[in-house]
């Protein structure tokens, strides 16, 4: 029988936030995929490794996700990547592919799965605590009450918005996009609260437009009330 791909959420930093299905999986599996060129390397690796110290005795294979806008390229990455995960699944190994956060939140892993999946190949997802819900928890600050909607948006299109709708706006890996952000965000009079690291080292929390910066890190995102 063909082995089992898993894109097993890893949750935002803190791996004490890891689910005990996670920890289980990587425990019971000997082929652990990373997104990136080095795995040790990689912020889901580094989380990982916390919580299940033997991860390192694992057979760790790289799978590179190159950051890139094209997507003719991004597709020829993802089935790069599926190719590479292919063999072992036919030998009957299941792969356990690590992700930040949850892989159903605009995780890449799904264009993989999504591949193998086509190829005939059994593909599960297993929930992890999203960046959003872990950052809403570190500031004590529900995400929506009663029947208020939630909004989760990339923030590359947080500057197209007027955040004219009622309810939470979530805004992710906002990093590269403050300065236009701050400026729309000012004028909605709404209020705002930045938290970049979440539950990782150099965590930061900044409260009001006033306080954000123009630039921060990668994994960085606003809630917006």
């Amino acid at each position: 029988m063909s082995g089992i791909l898993y894109g097993v959420g890893v949750g935002p930093g803190d791996p004490e936030l890891m689910t005990l299905k996670a920890v289980r999986l990587i425990q019971e599996n000997e082929i652990i995929a990373c997104p990136g060129t080095m795995p040790t390397e990689t912020t889901a690796y580094r989380i990982a490794s916390q919580a299940v110290p033997e991860l390192a005795e694992k057979t760790l294979l790289p799978v590179a996700m190159p950051m890139v806008m094209d997507r003719e390229k991004m597709r020829e990455n993802h089935e790069k990547a599926a190719d590479q995960m292919e063999p072992y699944l036919q030998q009957g190994e299941n792969i356990v592919f690590l992700t930040l956060g949850d892989p159903a939140i605009y995780s890449t892993f799904y264009y993989i799965q999504e591949i193998l999946a086509k190829r005939g190949y059994t593909t599960e997802l297993v929930s992890g605590i999203p960046s959003f819900c872990a950052a809403a928890a570190r500031v004590n600050l529900p995400l929506a009450k009663w029947n208020e909607p939630l909004h989760i948006l990339p923030a590359v299109h947080g500057a197209e918005l007027a955040f004219d709708q009622p309810g939470t706006y979530v805004l992710m890996k906002c990093g590269s996009k403050l300065q236009q952000l701050k400026e729309v965000l000012r004028e909605s009079g709404r209020s705002v609260i930045l938290v970049e690291n979440c539950g990782m080292a150099g965590e930061k929390i900044f409260r009001g437009i006033d306080e954000i910066p123009d630039h921060t890190g990668y994994y960085s995102l606003m809630i917006v009330k």
